[in-house]
């Protein structure tokens, strides 16, 4: 039988936006000095802690060790959430052994993902251990979390580029990061706002969710990452709005492989990023058609407004919707801050940031 480590992000779980609300992805003390609070089948009470991250202003975030930036944001002490305990009785059920640990640094969710090492390798890589019988449940109130939890996975088996082995898929910067189940705890986001969990057809009954960890396959999926460290699961979606809710115009040049969807000297209204649908749609405007996050591509479109003039010489503006997919996209913005959500967190974009996709990098349990 396995053992499964239940990881929850502590949280202040009802602030608007959930993780990433305000510009920090929960917050908390970080370093060596931290120790992650876990409760194990005897019943001993835990202490939910807080993930930390920053907002990305086109800086390195803190998965890049250079940086040494961590915004810190004290969360208040919980007990773990209702879905969290009947998730570890129907894991206890079945003969499970299960431990709950709730992280409140990156220190403390690494701990836990140490448990997925796999044997020394003889270039001296720390690489995930494909037969692993620890098995891992991130429980998620948001897709910022499950984002928090990925970005480490990358961080700590990602080899540098000088130590590239020669088992690494030629199309990938990382192995294959070991499989995740995902406990989703808003059941709102199942609904219209539909989080990354609802999109992928994943269970959010905990009961299903320890059925699919236990006796489910891997669905192995696509990762984005960036040049500023940091990983999309979903997407992104670039623009602003003004306090009436008007969309406010920017430029930037935004480029798919070899395709130029614009060269940054048109306004723009909205420039969509996706690897899944969470971002498909603004308002009544479909942006992306068809994002796949198992298609190996990234899907982007952006939203060009352009005055054009009917048979009568009137003047109207209409919105021209480009849409490219590719392997990576870059976006340069030519003046300015541009704001953007990314797996549903804040940032403000400076200068040019790029993603890529990594094809089948990561994996959840499904059934």
């Amino acid at each position: 039988m396995y053992d499964v480590v239940l990881l929850t992000l502590g949280s202040e779980r009802d602030a608007p936006g959930g993780c990433g609300s305000g510009g920090a992805c929960c917050g908390g003390a970080t370093g060596a000095d931290t120790v992650p609070t876990s409760q194990t089948d005897s019943g001993q009470a835990n202490t939910d802690q807080a993930s930390s991250s920053q907002t990305d202003s086109g800086q390195a975030n803190t998965d890049q060790a250079s940086s040494g930036q961590t915004d810190i944001e004290q969360c208040a002490t919980e007990r773990p959430r209702v879905p969290v305990l009947a998730c570890a009785d129907a894991l206890n059920a079945r003969g499970a052994r299960v431990e709950t640990v709730t992280a409140r640094s990156d220190a403390e969710i690494d701990a836990v993902l140490a448990r997925l090492d796999g044997p020394a390798r003889p270039d001296g890589l720390t690489w995930p251990d494909p037969d692993s019988k620890t098995r891992l449940i991130v429980a998620t109130a948001s897709d910022g979390q499950l984002r928090a939890v990925l970005r480490r996975l990358v961080k700590r088996y990602a080899p540098a580029p000088s130590k590239r082995p020669a088992d690494l898929p030629g199309n990938r910067t990382l192995p294959d990061l070991p499989p995740v189940a995902v406990l989703p705890l808003d059941p709102a986001r199942g609904g219209t706002h539909r989080d990354l969990a609802a999109q992928l057809g994943l269970p959010r009954d905990p009961a299903a969710v320890a059925a699919a960890v236990l006796d489910g396959t891997p669905r192995r999926l696509d990762l984005l990452r960036n040049d500023g460290g940091s990983v999309t699961l979903d997407g992104a979606l670039l623009g602003a709005a003004d306090d009436a809710g008007r969309p406010l115009h920017w430029r930037a040049r935004v480029e798919v492989d070899d395709t130029i969807l614009t060269d940054g000297t048109e306004p723009l209204l909205a420039c969509a990023v996706g690897n899944a649908g969470g971002y498909a749609t603004l308002n009544d405007v479909t942006l992306l058609t068809a994002p796949d996050p198992g298609d190996g591509q990234v899907e982007v479109a952006v939203a060009v407004p352009v005055v054009v003039r009917s048979a009568w010489g009137r003047k109207r503006v209409r919105l021209e919707v480009r849409r490219a997919r590719g392997r990576a996209v870059s976006v340069l913005p030519r003046e300015g801050k541009v704001p953007y959500l990314d797996d549903g967190v804040e940032g403000e974009l400076t200068r040019k940031r790029s993603w890529w996709v990594e094809p089948g990098a990561w994996a959840v349990w499904s059934i």
